[in-house]
């Protein structure tokens, strides 16, 4: 095949061999569409103890990962379909549905509202996988992967422009702030995407299942919440034994269904070993290293004179903590492109997750250590931005063109239930090993410690799985072609 030629490519559009400044021009207003779901994910994480304290809860876990969680179950829907209708199209109306939930965030009179808001907001979540999806259909392959690297994390400038204005813009307008920040950039994204980029003609004939999406989304949030609500109610009583009951014969249902299925919104069958590896080791490698910036987040004020065995005391450097390592997830993706397109993806990610394996361990000793905090930060998200570009142009390599969309909200939906569900059961950690000091109740060393070592033996598992993978790439590669 002509290496020119790409099947991703919509028929009659030639595709892009190398850049040039129209392919900048659409790559900018699709990376507006990542700095929205970074300002969704990202952003409230840094105002996390501010909610905390305004709606008067310790349930950190669904203030800070409602929006990842509903994610999961958003992601289905407009990856199938953006196969149907066009990319473009989905993108929008993803970036317009988390513009209204963040309208809701921002003018929230209670947590049950606010909730409501930040499930509206998931919907970002699908910008992540629909621009890299529409940027393998704009370019050639190979010039496609180094192309998705940049999209899908160079979000991170502005994230650094955001942190070193936010703790004064926090302190003078509310917590709210981030999220009325949130709605102008999927506003802006809006606009630009529909004046730069144009729309994917690969379609796939099919409908959409509501149902099944309902069923995966209720089991999936009903597990968590039984996991996040488990502390404080007590694991065997009757509401969360029955909270769990339902998630599992939901989930079951939903895979009992969908095996009968033809047209499934998530297809599980005959998916592969190497897709199968591919999905353990997002699921794992980002819930371990997402999880880590929800610890961060409640730490990072916390002084270590009050001789807790841990804390930072960065009331001042939130632009160091969170903004530095911004940097990180930016190189780290640019990297994994041109890494994968000179070797394979395997290769990439295999590398990211060694990286966020040094990293998490670090964490023990920077806990504790601000400097330290930092350098793991940076080198989480430094692995981060590898795992989230090889885990797309991994996926994408082993999938047909005209299940782009599906496969790569697959790829969406591991990582959110990955994330989500770590972020919770360390939010149940810390919750079942606080303690009382001087009459208020606090996280202990034990709990932070913990918590630390979840998602660093996580990081482990998710090496090997990786180094599996990459032998399997290996020993196909006489079989394999370009």
């Amino acid at each position: 095949m002509d290496s020119t030629m790409s099947p991703h490519a919509p028929p009659g559009r030639p595709p892009h061999t190398r850049w040039n400044p129209r392919l900048v021009g659409q790559i900018a207003a699709l990376l507006l569409a990542n700095v929205t779901a970074d300002s969704v994910i990202v952003m409230p994480l840094f105002v996390l103890p501010q909610m905390l304290d305004h709606f008067g809860t310790t349930q950190a876990a669904w203030l800070g990962s409602t929006a990842m969680l509903a994610g999961a179950m958003w992601a289905p829907l407009f990856g199938k379909s953006a196969d149907i209708h066009g990319k473009r199209r989905m993108l929008t109306v993803a970036l317009l549905v988390a513009c209204g939930g963040a309208a809701v965030c921002l003018i929230a009179p209670n947590l049950l509202i606010f909730v409501l808001g930040r499930t509206l907001q998931g919907a970002a979540v699908a910008a992540v996988f629909l621009t890299g999806s529409l940027v393998r259909d704009l370019c050639t392959p190979r010039l496609a992967m180094t192309a998705v690297g940049a999209v899908t994390t160079c979000a991170g400038v502005v994230g650094i422009a955001s942190t070193s204005n936010v703790e004064s813009l926090v302190a003078q307008f509310g917590f709210q702030v981030v999220f009325a920040a949130s709605a102008l950039f999927a506003t802006v994204a809006v606009i630009c995407i529909r004046a730069f980029v144009p729309e994917s003609e690969v379609r796939t004939p099919g409908r959409v299942d509501v149902v099944g999406t309902l069923q995966l989304g209720g089991g999936v949030v009903a597990v968590l919440g039984y996991i996040s609500l488990g502390p404080d109610l007590g694991w065997l009583s009757a509401g969360t034994l029955a909270l769990l009951a339902a998630g599992v014969v939901a989930l079951a249902r939903w895979y009992l269904v969908s095996n009968r299925n033809p047209e499934p919104v998530i297809d599980i069958r005959n998916l592969g070993r190497p897709m199968v590896l591919t999905l353990l080791v997002v699921v794992l490698a980002t819930g371990a290293g997402q999880s880590m910036d929800q610890l961060l987040s409640l730490i990072a004020q916390v002084s270590s004179d009050q001789g807790l065995g841990y804390g930072l005391d960065a009331q001042g450097s939130l632009a160091l903590l969170f903004g530095l390592p911004a940097v990180g997830i930016m190189a780290g993706g640019l990297l994994s492109g041109w890494l994968a397109a000179r070797t394979d993806p395997a290769v990439a990610l295999a590398a990211g997750v060694v990286v966020g394996t040094v990293a998490a361990f670090g964490m023990f000793l920077g806990a504790s250590s601000l400097p330290v905090a930092i350098c793991s930060g940076f080198f989480l998200n430094l692995g981060m931005g590898s795992l989230l570009t090889s885990g797309f142009n991994m996926a994408a390599v082993l999938t047909a063109p005209h299940r782009q969309g599906v496969t790569a909200s697959m790829v969406a939906v591991t990582g959110a239930i990955g994330s989500v569900g770590v972020s919770f059961v360390g939010a149940a950690v810390l919750a079942g090993t606080r303690v009382a000091v001087d009459g208020t109740t606090v996280n202990s060393a034990t709990g932070v410690h913990s918590y630390i070592a979840i998602s660093a033996g996580l990081f482990v598992i998710a090496a090997v799985l990786a180094f599996l993978l990459l032998a399997q790439r290996r020993a196909e590669r006489p079989q394999r072609t370009d």
